[in-house]
């Protein structure tokens, strides 16, 4: 469904120089929805500014290093996560209900065993615990496997790829724009394309880059669908 988005000049303050990203969406039938694109500092909507807190270093390293080191993917990718959930604001809260540095739902926490949603080890570790799942799931494709995080592994698997939803296709591009330092720009997927290259939790893009960019000319590459 198509939908008509308005950015509004409305900000909920969450932590001390934080904010999120209200919208306004209007669908067709007039419905009026609005809904939080992801929480940050005051230049969050700015892709410049993302891309600068690539690799972001904070105090929650050690406990990074050790769940992504246990689950097998990359801790540049958790991190990049944690910048678009919640900034590394342990006590973030969306509107939705999400909670913690990963923004997890209760379902999710629940799901991985969490008794106290806030605790940054337990935070970060059923996160990381999901972000492995989703990966492994949609055969290593990070563009889908972070649209799930966003939306759920149900939106994903029913669209078959990312689904047409601003807000989720806003976050993986906020999402990835962290995890490669750079803006990322237009997005592109191949619908329909099976068996194809994946981006595998952000290794071996070099190969499926180039051939995006020789498409369409600063457009990059989410995946196969």
């Amino acid at each position: 469904m198509r939908v008509l988005l308005i950015v509004l000049g409305v900000s909920f303050l969450v932590a001390p120089m934080s904010r999120a990203d209200v919208r306004l969406a209007t669908k067709k039938d007039g419905t009026k929805v609005i809904y939080n694109v992801g929480a940050g500092p005051a230049p969050a909507a700015s892709l410049d500014w993302l891309a600068k807190q690539h690799d972001r270093r904070t105090k929650f390293d050690p406990i990074i290093e050790r769940y992504a080191e246990k689950y097998r993917i990359d801790a540049t990718l958790v991190r990049a996560v944690i910048q678009v959930e919640s900034n590394f604001n342990v006590r973030c809260v969306s509107n939705k209900g999400a909670r913690g540095l990963m923004q997890l739902m209760p379902a999710t926490a629940t799901r991985f065993g969490v008794t106290e949603v806030h605790d940054p080890e337990q935070n970060i570790r059923a996160g990381v615990q999901y972000l492995a799942y989703l990966l492994r799931l949609f055969g290593d494709d990070l563009s889908r496997a972070l649209a799930a995080y966003n939306a759920g592994e149900g939106a994903v698997l029913k669209h078959g790829g990312i689904p047409p939803y601003a807000e989720t296709q806003t976050y993986v591009k906020r999402a990835l724009t962290v995890y490669y330092g750079r803006p990322y720009g237009s997005a592109i997927s191949f619908a329909g394309r099976r068996g194809g290259k994946k981006l595998r939790g952000g290794f071996g893009v070099g190969t499926v880059q180039p051939l995006a960019a020789a498409l369409i000319p600063g457009a990059k590459y989410l995946g196969t669908n």
